[in-house]
């Protein structure tokens, strides 16, 4: 309920976040996003149903901007021979929570059928600082150097409190929003936005849904609690392997980026096949006593696991190649572009929290197999489209 929520929220502000990271520096951008991440974990400290509202509020505002800060910020720090690996190893580092959260939590709850308060807070305290020390660490990124715009010279040298300073920022901003609205209706952006919205589909099945349809299948017994955190650190362990592998190996891939997105639609169909045979078809909107449903065959641990697995790793092969095809085809003007990607993510990330608590299994999975289908069509147009820029004397040389 929080999740979609925040969702809302963040859909509705990212119509503002290309804005904000164009007034203010990266820097400056990244700090504010990351505090108030800081601020909605620490609601959990001691909880309440207004804070979590409020909360909810911030974190979802705070998520436009920062992920639209941290993509431009990726592409001024790399070129068209770094921006692949750099996208790459950005992806891995970011999933890297989903291993070590997951594995924590799957080794200090295990066989416990009650958190306690102490648990909790223990955990939230923890997890607090760990946050307040990512956005303190926020200043020593590179600053940003000759990527200013024309015009923009003189941005960092305003006044505080300057009339004239509050109308350039204001006239900028009205740019930013106007540079955004042009770009999201462009042939590239238009095709990319079905990659994107599948990306969004997925995102809400491997983090939400699955989770839950493991935990409700009552033949596995009394792991299926446990199995849901086993998950998530498969899923941890694949978005960190794609990640590393598809960044490092960048630099030697001839053939672009639609290899690696062919590689995850095939990796994610596999997994959605496997997933229908082995969990039952009411698993997603089952009740709190579970379900004792069989699908096409016995439930199994291993199979459910190895799923999240796949989940995780053609994930990452999605992910790490719209990182790098944006930061390639936008490098002078990133802002506008990363923030279309993460609007249109959002809202279909929110859509599918919403169908998920009506629709069995069967049609959430073929959802995501006729858009994922079409998602990769469209990104290989597009793929195209930039190794043409590269045979017409481009300096594009990898992913």
């Amino acid at each position: 309920m929080f999740s979609n929520y925040k969702k809302h929220s963040n859909i509705i502000s990212f119509d503002f976040s290309s804005q904000q990271t164009v007034i203010t520096n990266l820097n400056s951008t990244d700090f504010h996003g990351s505090g108030y991440t800081s601020l909605y974990i620490a609601v959990f400290i001691q909880p309440s149903t207004w804070s979590f509202y409020t909360a909810s509020v911030f974190i979802g505002i705070a998520a436009a901007v920062l992920w639209t800060a941290q993509g431009n910020c990726l592409t001024v720090n790399s070129d068209e021979n770094s921006i692949g690996r750099n996208s790459g190893v950005f992806w891995a580092l970011l999933q890297s929570s989903l291993f070590f959260g997951n594995l924590y939590i799957y080794f200090a709850w295990q066989g416990k059928t009650y958190i306690t308060e102490s648990d909790r807070r223990t955990v939230f305290i923890a997890l607090t600082v760990i946050s307040l020390v990512g956005t303190v660490l926020f200043f020593l990124i590179r600053k940003q150097e000759d990527t200013k715009a024309p015009g923009e010279a003189d941005a960092t040298n305003e006044i505080p409190g300057d009339s004239s300073s509050a109308q350039n920022k204001m006239t900028r901003a009205v740019d930013a929003f106007k540079r955004s609205v042009k770009l999201s209706f462009t042939k590239e952006i238009l095709l990319l936005s079905v990659t994107t919205a599948y990306t969004g589909l997925e995102l809400t099945f491997f983090s939400g849904v699955y989770g839950t349809c493991i935990g409700a299948v009552n033949r596995f017994g009394g792991d299926e609690k446990s199995l849901i955190g086993l998950s998530g650190i498969f899923i941890g362990v694949g978005e960190i392997l794609g990640g590393g592998i598809f960044g490092l190996l960048s630099k030697n891939n001839r053939f672009g980026r639609n290899p690696v997105v062919m590689l995850g639609i095939i990796i994610h169909f596999i997994a959605f096949y496997l997933i229908f045979l082995n969990m039952p078809n009411d698993a997603p909107i089952a009740p709190m006593e579970g379900t004792d449903g069989v699908a096409y065959m016995i439930p199994s641990k291993e199979v459910a696991i190895f799923c999240s697995f796949l989940l995780g790793l053609g994930d990452s092969c999605f992910n790490t190649q719209l990182l790098s095809i944006l930061g390639f085809l936008y490098s002078e003007d990133s802002a506008p572009a990363f923030a279309i990607f993460k609007f249109v993510q959002s809202i279909c990330a929110a859509v599918a929290y919403f169908y998920s608590n009506y629709f069995l299994l069967q049609w959430q999975l073929l959802i995501m197999v006729v858009v994922g289908f079409f998602g990769t069509i469209t990104f290989f147009a597009v793929e195209w489209k930039a190794a043409a820029l590269r045979a017409r004397g481009s300096e594009y040389s990898s992913i």
